[in-house]
């Protein structure tokens, strides 16, 4: 997983603590002796004036309406992430979440719809659709599998289809009347959005002026804001950094520690920012708060229900609260399970490598979990405060039977089927072999450090200036092998260089091809690799032909089999003594790895 992606799910899993307590504290405050205070607090009028324009809203609705959509913001951050250079850049990957996700919405509608068949009862079908992706995450990891990164990672994409129809449902079926001119600014803001993304502006600024302006308009147009957010996420372009921008930023970072001079000192942050896109940059800051501060602030608003004075009996009896349950615990339960494991049934897709059915069943159950979206839903769909709260009370009990389905579910897939695991594979499936393997060092050393790299890839070009250091580190106790795994959708010339470095080794010169193949990465091309043979004082007759017969194609596809048994998926991958590295691979950490696992061999009761 990449790091951006591990990030945003350990983030996500760290809130879910904080929504309970926040949840935890509004109930008990809106049951004790001072629930006037507490309505009180959020009924206060905060405004903001500038000249003669004043924009005043109470507390709760600056909470819904302004931090929920800093909220759905990062949640189109990530959805845009995912789209451009993340888990839904395969698309194929995305059928089974898609199906699922779309499962996952129509038939709790349907029950709900089922069991509140008439009133204004009916317009609380959207309570159902959604899911908290916070509580989600951070329940997966206490009653899931001891590993979940694959099933993470299935469930992260199968709310990104909840989202999105949740804020255009928002913005569509349960926004105000509609002010035409100030819908009209909101789509200047949108353009202005999506020109700045096309142009690549990098600085952070222009942006944020076209979002509070994007945001205003849609305040004021009668749509709910929420969807304000959701799109101008949607519009800030994500794409992985450029290798020259990189070098300069490290060049610049180099410049200052010589000369720690202001001037050279903003050179060097601006070069760094420059590096890295906006829509990273924004996630990076604005995703600790809404996880840690927007979130449980909102459930502090919104989830305090007096249960006095008969309202929980009056809720048990509602149809609206059995429908909310229903919808969230048994339809995400039916709906996303049948999505997912029928479509791969049908042969629409497959589920992730290490996930089986019962877990994907498991998921399914926790997706019942709509906490956040659910809240905001209800303060939207019903006037009747007391219609609100029977459905708010839905809402809280379907959390806990949902996590205690998805609990018996994980259970019972792990006793019946063995599904203890739903993580990629940690362990190198192929041994090193120094006969077969291309190894750099003495082939009996005792340490063993293995690549997994394509030689379009400008990261594994700087990783062999890593892998350098590293051997000459250890000198004669390790041995460093190289294995292929070019990835042709994004470095089209990947497979052809790994095809010639191979056509050098049958001429037994690898190990020079290799190295000026990452010297001149950007120039890959069959008559720039046919010069770099005749260089190195190659047969290029020989060198030529076995490229054009694709001889040693069955070379490459074994090194990418390997890969995908080992669990490698990007490049570059590390493994360390046969286990799969995970985290930053400059040459310190892998030292440390390194010599974390000679001390294990040498004492077996740190194993």
């Amino acid at each position: 997983m990449s790091a951006p992606l591990r990030r945003f799910l350990g983030t996500e899993s760290g809130s879910a603590t904080l929504l309970v307590a926040a949840t935890v504290v509004a109930l008990g405050w809106a049951n004790s002796a001072w629930v006037g205070a507490y309505e009180q607090l959020w009924a206060t009028e905060i405004s903001l004036r500038v000249g003669d324009a004043e924009l005043a809203l109470d507390l709760e609705d600056w909470v819904d309406d302004a931090f929920m959509a800093v909220f759905f913001l990062v949640v189109g951050l990530e959805v845009r992430r995912d789209l451009s250079i993340g888990e839904l850049t395969d698309r194929r990957r995305a059928v089974l979440p898609l199906l699922a996700g779309i499962g996952g919405m129509v038939v709790p509608v349907l029950l709900y719809l089922a069991i509140n068949r008439g009133g204004d009862a009916v317009h609380g079908w959207g309570v159902v659709i959604g899911t908290d992706t916070a509580f989600l995450l951070g329940t997966l990891a206490l009653v899931g599998p001891r590993t979940s990164t694959q099933l993470r990672v299935f469930l992260l994409t199968l709310t990104v289809v909840d989202d999105i129809v949740a804020v255009t449902v928002i913005g569509v079926v349960y926004s105000g009347e509609i002010v035409v001119p100030a819908l009209l600014l909101a789509g200047l803001a949108t353009v202005a959005l999506a020109v700045l993304g096309r142009l690549r502006v990098r600085r952070t600024w222009p942006y944020v002026v076209a979002m509070l302006a994007l945001w205003l308009s849609v305040l004021e147009s009668g749509l709910h804001a929420s969807i304000a957010g959701m799109v101008a996420g949607l519009l800030i372009p994500a794409y992985l950094p450029r290798r020259r921008e990189v070098e300069r930023a490290a060049s610049s970072a180099t410049a200052f520690r010589q000369s720690p001079m202001a001037q050279v000192g903003r050179s060097a942050q601006g070069a760094l920012a420059r590096a890295v896109p906006v829509n990273e940059r924004l996630q990076v800051v604005l995703h600790p708060w809404t996880s840690y501060v927007v979130v449980p602030v909102f459930a502090l608003a919104n989830a305090g229900v007096d249960l006095r004075g008969g309202v929980l009996a009056d809720a048990l009896a509602s149809p609206v609260m059995w429908g909310v349950v229903a919808g969230l615990v048994v339809g995400k339960l039916v709906g996303v399970g049948a999505g997912a494991l029928g479509g791969e049934a049908l042969g629409l897709g497959r589920l992730p490598q290490g996930v089986g059915p019962g877990q994907v069943l498991g998921g399914a159950a926790l997706s019942g979990i709509g906490f956040t979206v659910a809240l905001l839903i209800i303060g939207l769909a019903f006037d009747d405060e007391r219609r609100q709260d029977e459905a708010t009370v839905g809402v809280l009990l379907a959390l806990v039977l949902a996590t205690a389905v998805g609990w018996s579910a994980f259970r019972l897939a792990a006793v019946l089927h063995g599904e203890t695991s739903a993580g990629l594979p940690m362990v190198l499936d192929r041994p090193v072999d120094p006969e077969h393997d291309h190894v750099r060092g003495r082939p009996s050393a005792p340490l063993t450090l293995v690549e997994y790299a394509d030689f379009e890839c400008p990261f594994c070009a700087r990783a062999t200036g890593v892998s350098r250091e590293v051997r000459q580190h250890f000198g004669a106790d390790l041995r460093y092998v190289f294995r292929h795994l070019p990835l042709p959708d994004v470095h089209p010339h990947a497979e052809l260089a790994a095809a010639a470095s191979e056509a050098a080794a049958a001429q037994g010169r690898f190990w020079e091809l290799h190295d000026v193949l990452f010297e001149r990465q950007d120039r890959l091309e069959l008559e720039d690799l046919a010069g770099y043979a005749a260089e190195l004082g190659l047969d290029v007759e020989r060198f030529l032909r076995e490229l054009d017969e694709q001889t040693h194609a069955g070379r490459i596809r074994a090194d990418v089999a390997s890969a995908e048994a080992s669990g490698a998926r990007g490049t570059p991958t590390f493994f360390v003594g046969g286990r799969r590295h995970v985290g930053p691979y400059d040459a310190g950490t892998l030292i440390a790895a390194l010599e974390a696992g000679r001390r294990t061999e040498d004492d077996p009761a740190l194993a």
